[in-house]
């Protein structure tokens, strides 16, 4: 039986540290969209009242029987539009609807992390696309996974300055586009940086950490900054080498084809591309959740790459990515819990 975590009133001293038994039951309510009635609350000490809905993922959906084919089309490789006609919304609510999960599984990636094991192999290499206008407007995508699970830890978009050759029309084009938002940074060196304390923070416990990249002039560097001088493997491979399943980065250089594939904004040639760099951001990690705990690693294994590294007992069924809140951290409810345990008391259950 479901017993809430906490009171959600931030506010409310229950909230930070809560007690036991601090609510009584208050009734419950029939809501149009479930074929249940939903049980409500009333916490003993600030008196506000609350429901199960609250703890929901959908909590103040519309139309939540819409999420589950919303979030299935666009992690694997629909675009907005295309994704609205299907499902039956318009293409604003689809919006609204995408900003607000891809939000959450971000969330729900980094409470699900936890330490990697000693043999635990890190991979990292930077995917180019754009946002808005692709001779203008470039970004820089690193990637960072493990490479024998295939799970990715994480990875953000950074903006890049235009380069290559530069033609009489592009040398306007970029004159125009200053003048429009500012002369344009280069990021992308704390991008990489913020990618790889994510993984640091995954192993924290281990002796030696190796790391598999290409010759990129600034990754030495960073992770020599990051990781430690002391415990650091950096294994560096030509990038000319041939992409083939014998290349030490074959798992990375897949991981990113398997991307582009699934993601309409990465793709070279699509009218899918991202029109700001925060939305890359919000599809990325849609898409990661997707890769890291629902799909298969391969096609012909049972398990996902989450699974593999011991985060989760099995592989999620896309409706258990939708089910609880993810914005307390380790707080928030498992989502394989049906009785509102938190991802912490989990994890410790599992490791006794």
């Amino acid at each position: 039986m479901f017993q809430p975590p906490r009171c959600p009133n931030d506010r409310c001293p229950q909230h930070r540290d809560p007690k036991p038994r601090f609510f009584v039951r208050k009734g419950s309510y029939q809501p149009k969209c479930r074929a249940y009635r939903v049980p409500r609350y009333r916490c003993k000490t600030c008196r506000r009242c609350f429901s199960r809905q609250t703890f929901c993922a959908d909590y103040r959906d519309h139309r939540p029987d819409r999420n589950v084919p919303l979030v299935w089309s666009l992690a694997t490789g629909l675009g907005l539009r295309q994704t609205a006609r299907n499902i039956g919304l318009s293409r604003r609510s689809t919006e609204l609807k995408f900003k607000k999960y891809g939000r959450h599984l971000r969330r729900l990636n980094l409470n699900l992390q936890g330490q990697l094991g000693p043999k635990a192999a890190l991979q990292l290499d930077e995917i180019e696309t754009y946002e808005g206008r692709r001779n203008t407007r470039p970004l820089s995508l690193p990637l960072l996974i493990e490479g024998g699970s295939r799970y990715i830890i994480w990875g953000e978009a950074a903006p890049i300055r235009p380069r290559g050759k530069m033609s009489k029309a592009r040398e306007r084009a970029v004159r125009e586009d200053e003048k429009r938002y500012g002369k344009r940074k280069d990021l992308s060196r704390r991008s990489v940086r913020r990618t790889l304390q994510r993984g640091a923070a995954l192993i924290e416990q281990l002796e030696k950490v190796d790391l598999f990249t290409d010759e990129k002039s600034t990754y030495p560097g960073l992770a020599k900054e990051v990781f430690g001088e002391e415990r650091l493997v950096h294994h560096q491979t030509n990038s000319r080498l041939v992409r083939d399943t014998f290349n030490p980065l074959f798992p990375i250089n897949h991981t990113e084809a398997m991307g582009r594939d699934h993601m309409g904004r990465l793709r070279r040639e699509s009218w899918l591309v991202s029109k700001k760099r925060r939305y890359l951001d919000l599809a990325l990690h849609m898409w990661m959740a997707y890769r890291n705990l629902v799909r298969r690693r391969f096609n012909f294994d049972e398990r996902s790459p989450a699974q593999i590294l011991g985060f989760l007992p099995r592989r999620l069924r896309m409706s258990e990515l939708l089910t609880w809140r993810q914005d307390w951290g380790k707080d928030s409810i498992h989502p394989l819990s049906r009785s509102g345990a938190s991802i912490r008391w989990m994890e410790r259950r599992a490791a006794a």
